[in-house]
């Protein structure tokens, strides 16, 4: 069940009981939160390429956040004139690149072996 549906859900249960002062500033909220959600949407749509919003979508099943991270700086790079053409595929694949080389981190793996002290290691058998 995604936000959407949730969001009828909770549209329709208002709506069935009637409605307080409190639910009501939450519909508000809520509907302020769509409205910038849909603004946010249209500029991405202004910015980028269809073929690169469809890679943007992609990513968000695995990478949610770091999805929104690209938005929220092309956004931002809109706003102060950076972008001079709409981004295509390759440019957008190219800046998640410089941003994995930025934020990328060495990983390293450490074994630590635990000693077991076995007292059947220690027994000497005589076989002669």
């Amino acid at each position: 069940m995604d936000g959407s549906d949730l969001e009828a859900i909770k549209a329709q249960l208002g709506g069935v009981g009637g409605g307080s002062g409190a639910n009501d500033k939450g519909k508000n909220d809520n509907g302020e939160m769509s409205k910038q959600e849909e603004q946010r949407q249209t500029m991405l749509t202004q910015i980028l390429t269809p073929d690169a919003m469809l890679r943007l979508r992609q990513m968000s099943i695995v990478k949610q956040d770091k999805v929104r991270g690209v938005e929220d700086m092309l956004i931002r790079m809109a706003r102060m004139n950076q972008i001079r053409e709409r981004v295509t595929e390759e440019r957008l694949k190219e800046m998640l690149m410089q941003i994995n080389a930025e934020h990328d981190k060495e990983t390293q793996i450490v074994y630590s072996r635990k000693g077991y002290d076995d007292s059947d290691d220690d027994v000497e058998y005589d076989f002669e």
